[in-house]
C-alpha cells in the first residue's frame, strides 16, 4: 500500500480553493476532491507494517485546533518550480500533531522525515507554467485567506497513481479530544 497521513478539508475550504483555479497555462490542476494537508508522506509499504502503523496512529493523543490558509507559494527542485500551493499558518496545535505523527512513525519503524514539514496545500503541478505567468499568479493571489476551521481528526490515506490523477482513500480516521 502507498500510504500518506493528511487532513481532510472541508467543503467550504475545498471550494474556495477551486475558486483560485484556472487562467494559468502550462499547469495541472488538482481536482477539489483530492486537496489535503500532508503531515507525513509514507510511501509504499506491505500490509503487516500498515497494520503497525495504525496502531501507533491510533495511540495519538491532541487536541482539536484551528486550521487557516494563507497566501499561495511554490516548491522548487534543482531550481525548478514544481508546484503550487495553499500555505497552511504555522500554529502550535498543528505542529504539536504533526510532530506526535512523526514520532509514532518512527518508533513504528519508518526512517525520519528528511524534509522539514511546511504545511500546505497542493493546488497545481507546475512544470510547464511560464514563472513570469505564474509569479503574476502568486502575486495576483497573496491576500487569499480562508477562516479558520476546527480540525478534529486526521486521516490515513492510501494512494492510487492513475493516468488523470491520483486516487486518493481514506483508509482510517483518528479522532482528535479535547
Amino acid at each position: 500500500m502507498r500510504l500518506f497521513v493528511a487532513l481532510e478539508l472541508p467543503p467550504e475550504v475545498k471550494d474556495r480553493l477551486a475558486s483560485l483555479t484556472g487562467g494559468l497555462p502550462g499547469v495541472r490542476w488538482v481536482r477539489p476532491e483530492n486537496y489535503h494537508l500532508t503531515l507525513r508522506f509514507i510511501g509504499e509499504v506491505p500490509g503487516h507494517l500498515a497494520e503497525e502503523l495504525d496502531l501507533a496512529l491510533a495511540g495519538i493523543r491532541a487536541k482539536p485546533f484551528p486550521l487557516s490558509l494563507a497566501g499561495l507559494g511554490t516548491f522548487e527542485k534543482a531550481g525548478r518550480v514544481q508546484s503550487l500551493h495553499a500555505v497552511a499558518e504555522r500554529t502550535p496545535g498543528l505542529a504539536h500533531l504533526q510532530s506526535k505523527i512523526e514520532t509514532a512513525l518512527q518508533r513504528s519503524g519508518l526512517p525520519a522525515e528528511r524534509k522539514r514539514f511546511a504545511p500546505h496545500v497542493t493546488l497545481a503541478r507546475t512544470e510547464g507554467a511560464a514563472l513570469p505567468k505564474l509569479a503574476g499568479f502568486i502575486q495576483a493571489h497573496n491576500l487569499f485567506r480562508t477562516e479558520p476551521v476546527m480540525v478534529e481528526r486526521f486521516v490515513l490515506f492510501s494512494s492510487q497513481l492513475g493516468k488523470e490523477a491520483a486516487v486518493y482513500t481514506p483508509e482510517v480516521e483518528y479522532d482528535l479530544a479535547a
